[in-house]
């Protein structure tokens, strides 16, 4: 069983998420995490129950009525086969009542049961005063489960007196801190994953964990010391410069256009053999951008204004002029826009294909804040192959891209794959991940559709990014290579020097043959 847990993750990207492996998956999943406050609405649930104007309600196709979450309660999401038959969903949710009423006996809380007619796990179900301190709500349809259980574990506990919980106006709500059981987090996620992997998955686990917000919660993921920037590099990283006729008229053709190309921005080491074949990824949306990711070198300010309205056409003609047979569009984080900078992609990839259409477009986007309309938009435009890098390992997410999230991050690919899109996804390495954390991470992506993988070796573009902790050899990369082939992905380019649209014709030929 494959846990991950998320740390504090907006409720709509852990749901994208869940839609994702639910599609997808082909490992048993449980997802765990804290949700800032929102109430969420079941299928039957009565918006009536909300009793007061809440910031965020969100409408779900789970079971129950209304309930909350929020900080210091563990959400669980179970996403596994479940056997169909006619009494397949309440036999599911006892397995999760159990589940949890194993976790918190391990963690000291006696006394729990089921209350006839109200799913959830109980303290002292049967004497007069019985209140909830889980609530379960779940959906079980063609064989695969989704949504799960919220165990409070030292919740603010006033949030319950705003809504009407799970429906029902008489019985009492409480916690494990409550009930006098003085728990970290930490600590009920372990007990809970331990109780899981037992139930459903014959004790197997492995597990990944996002940094925790809390350094007393469990240990925060730094990055520090690594290789000084001065360090040589091995002789598999030195790249020889080429700025042959090619080169030069690729730059040329982008100068005239007033275009921005990340393989400048970003120092990409495969400009010189890129460029004098003739590819090269266009960067639309400006140059700055508002992210601070901390391997990046792209300008991070914030940006002067609005997308140009002549770039769609503009990078369609230098597609032209070049005679490209595959083009590549990416972008800086647009947060400042409301929808993140897509309907400039879908603008631009409209022209490409307006002028060129032979030319394969591949789009490498941003997450758009994990907008649902920004994503509707990029998956309308129908690229040929949609790219979103992942990054780095679950671990290291807030250290190297604090603004983002890694749950949105899979959310998003697995909903382009869930719109049929071809999707692609990168990880940089030597930041301190390990082999095995490199592993879970690839496979994530595969279990969310992920069809393109792309893995290469970090270079710290300047001593105010992140250190490069080491460097990883040729044999290591082979060795992701087999590992991803063998996870089912139709084309990985892993190398020292691979990077997002490194051979991405051939990987897109590839994947597609």
């Amino acid at each position: 069983m494959r846990v991950r847990w998320l740390g504090r993750v907006r409720f709509r990207d852990s749901l994208a998420l869940q839609r994702a492996l639910f599609l997808h998956a082909g490992d048993p999943y449980l997802l765990l995490q804290e949700h800032p406050h929102v109430f969420t609405l079941g299928l039957r649930g009565d918006p009536a129950h909300v009793l007061v104007e809440a910031a965020e309600v969100v409408r779900t196709n789970r079971g129950g009525d209304v309930t909350y979450h929020g900080p210091g309660q563990l959400v669980g999401y179970p996403i596994l086969s479940w056997p169909d038959g006619p009494e397949a969903t309440p036999a599911y949710v006892r397995s999760v009542e159990q589940v949890v009423i194993d976790a918190c006996a391990d963690l000291g809380l006696g006394g729990l049961g089921r209350l006839p007619g109200y799913p959830g796990v109980w303290v002292d179900p049967a004497g007069p005063d019985p209140r909830k301190v889980a609530a379960v709500g779940v959906r079980r349809t063609r064989g695969r489960t989704m949504h799960g259980f919220a165990l409070n574990v030292d919740t603010d506990l006033a949030w319950f007196d705003r809504i009407v919980p799970c429906g029902i106006p008489d019985k009492a709500v409480t916690s494990l801190a409550a009930e006098g059981v003085a728990v970290t987090m930490a600590q009920a996620v372990e007990a809970v994953a331990r109780r899981a992997a037992a139930a459903w998955d014959r004790g197997r686990i492995e597990r990944a964990d996002v940094a925790w917000h809390d350094p007393e919660r469990g240990r925060r993921a730094e990055i520090g010391g690594g290789l000084q920037i001065t360090e040589r590099k091995p002789a598999w990283l030195r790249v020889h410069a080429d700025m042959g006729p090619r080169y030069r008229e690729l730059k040329q053709t982008m100068r005239s256009l007033d275009l921005v190309t990340v393989c400048e921005e970003a120092g990409c080491p495969n400009i010189f053999e890129c460029w004098n074949d003739g590819t090269a990824t266009f960067m639309i949306n400006g140059e700055r951008c508002t992210r601070s990711c901390g391997f990046c070198l792209v300008d991070t300010r914030r940006p002067s204004g609005p997308p140009s309205s002549s770039e769609p056409e503009h990078v369609a003609e230098a597609v032209e002029r070049l005679g490209l047979a595959h083009a590549v569009v990416t972008a800086v984080a647009r947060d400042d826009l409301p929808d993140g900078g897509a309907a400039q992609f879908a603008a631009t990839v409209e022209a490409i294909r307006r002028r060129n259409p032979a030319t394969a477009v591949e789009v490498l986007v941003p997450d758009c804040k994990g907008d649902d309309q920004a994503w509707s938009t990029l998956f309308a435009a129908r690229p040929d192959v949609l790219n979103h890098n992942l990054e780095t390992v679950a671990r290291l997410q807030r250290a190297v891209r604090p603004q983002a999230s890694y749950a949105r991050s899979l959310g998003l690919l697995g909903a382009a794959r869930a719109a049929r899109l071809t999707t692609k996804s990168g990880l940089i390495v030597g930041m301190g991940e390990t082999f095995d954390e490199v592993l879970a991470a690839m496979a994530d992506l595969r279990n969310v559709g992920v069809e393109i993988l792309t893995v290469g070796q970090y270079l710290r573009p300047t001593e105010s990014h992140l250190p490069v902790a080491r460097w990883w050899a040729p044999d290591e990369f082979d060795a992701v290579a087999a590992a991803g082939l063998a996870m089912g992905f139709a084309h990985v380019e892993a190398s020292p020097l691979t990077r997002s649209s490194y051979h991405a014709r051939q990987a897109r030929e590839s994947a597609t043959a």
